[in-house]
């Protein structure tokens, strides 16, 4: 359910509605079905909320649950949520988005589940309830107990061929660093890092999408590729011998270009997919592309977990007007649609002491 004061229960009843997400999927929420029910009065939704209260329960509830009109919702949090405000931080609220996050994990990696979708959570609500994680990205690692991991922001191909674009199989592009300062991206870049990356990249699209040897574009960290040296060493001292490295484990990978060209080419089919150096370089470009139809993808899980790429959107979550959200349900049904496409090819990474593989 993500944040109960966001705008992820509303999100989440808006794309229930869509009978794509249940072609493709049996689908149960995890959160307080009062707030579900809230959410569903709010849109003006007369989906009914059957509230389930045992794991027990879970499996029948859900084969129940196979159109729009009826939603199951397992029960997550006590009741002190219900009286937390909505559209600011609240630490009732940001305890209810850790418990659903944690059960829905730990029911992946226990096979109750196939795959898991997230509504966003508030990165300051959680710190607020004494959760010290910089986002999901980072809460899903450590209870799945893995150090090789990134976010990428997926553009599926049926919205690239809206834009007029080709592509195989979508693009995304992948983190080599994540939720930190600017000034720690260049101390958390090592070759060996990038090739991680690279390696990742490759093993959604080839075992997750299907696309064989997919085509993996590196960027940059400085302006034109550091100008040979003139705006910086970073691109030959550290992202050139990784994208070696990657090229020896027989990945096909390139780079680094410069930014503002390889993401051009990308959108343009010659790349699959796109490891960016930090956070924006790869955000920006995505979600200018289609911010309400990226899809976030976390890679190096042992279990499949996507979400939408927007955030908790507090501005404009449980409005006066309910007809202001609408565009956002669009980014949670392709969260959905992508997840069951990695789910049904059983795709997954596989953990081991020393790593990831795919």
């Amino acid at each position: 359910m993500g944040d109960p004061g966001g705008i992820g229960p509303e999100v989440i009843v808006r794309a229930w509605a869509d009978p794509a997400v249940h072609e493709s999927a049996r689908l149960v929420v995890l959160g307080h079905p009062e707030i579900m029910r809230r959410a569903a009065a709010h849109v003006r939704s007369e989906v009914e909320i059957k509230p389930v209260d045992s794991t027990a329960a879970l499996a029948a509830a859900v084969a129940d649950v196979t159109d729009a009109h009826h939603m199951a919702c397992l029960t997550m949090g006590d009741d002190a949520v219900l009286d937390a405000p909505t559209g600011v931080i609240d630490a009732r609220a940001g305890e209810a988005a850790y418990q659903a996050v944690v059960r829905a994990t730990r029911g992946a990696l226990a096979g109750e589940f196939d795959g898991l979708v997230t509504a966003p959570l508030n990165k300051a609500g959680l710190h607020a309830a004494g959760h010290w994680y910089p986002g999901h990205t980072e809460l899903l690692a450590e209870l799945c107990g893995v150090d090789d991991f990134a976010m990428m922001l997926y553009l599926p191909a049926e919205e690239l061929a809206r834009q007029g674009k080709k592509s195989q199989a979508g693009l995304g592009v992948i983190h080599s660093t994540l939720h930190c300062a600017m000034r720690d991206v260049f101390d958390q870049l090592t070759p060996e890092r990038i090739a991680a990356k690279c390696g990742l990249a490759n093993a959604v699209f080839a075992e997750g999408f299907g696309v064989e040897q997919p085509r993996i574009g590196v960027l940059a960290l400085n302006p034109h590729a550091g100008e040979s040296g003139l705006f910086g060493d970073e691109e030959s001292r550290i992202i050139e011998p990784g994208v070696k490295l990657a090229q020896q484990s027989g990945i096909n990978a390139a780079g680094p270009y410069p930014a503002d060209t390889l993401l051009i080419r990308a959108v343009d089919g010659e790349f699959d997919g796109v490891v960016a150096m930090y956070h924006d370089q790869g955000h920006i470009a995505l979600k200018l592309l289609g911010m309400h139809r990226a899809v976030n993808i976390t890679l190096g899980l042992p279990i499949v977990r996507t979400s939408v790429a927007h955030g908790t959107a507090f501005d404009k979550a449980w409005s006066k007007d309910a007809d202001t959200s609408p565009a956002e349900s669009t980014g949670m049904v392709a969260a959905i649609k992508a997840a069951s496409e990695l789910a049904r090819r059983g795709f997954h990474f596989k953990t081991t002491n020393a790593g990831v593989i795919a």
